[in-house]
């Protein structure tokens, strides 16, 4: 999975396509991440005791990898995302357009 939690991604298809956002949460198992203030969902939530109301939430869920693609800051625009070795040995993502190493 070449997104990582805390990147910041733009949605390329479904009802939020054109989106960008800060992802929260990845979730390498299920091929999905949940991205900040993209596909909103409405929740009733009941009250727990006399201290937590009940009502409605919004809340982000969870998007398919697939559709979301890694935000270049240099290039402005979704890019996709390679992997190069460092001359000390490390592993680290670059941008496949611009060459910019994306793991400092």
């Amino acid at each position: 999975m070449n997104i990582k939690s805390g990147d910041t991604v733009v949605v390329i298809s479904g009802k939020d396509k054109g989106k960008k956002g800060k992802v929260l949460t990845a979730l390498p198992k299920e091929n999905k991440v949940i991205v900040q203030g993209v596909n909103m969902l409405t929740k009733h939530q009941k009250a727990q005791g006399p201290m937590q109301q009940g009502g409605i939430i919004h809340q982000e869920g969870p998007i398919d990898i697939s559709k979301v693609m890694y935000y270049c800051d240099k290039d402005k625009q979704g890019v996709r995302v390679g992997y190069k070795f460092l001359e000390n040995g490390e592993k680290v993502r670059i941008c496949k357009k611009c060459g910019e190493v994306l793991d400092k």
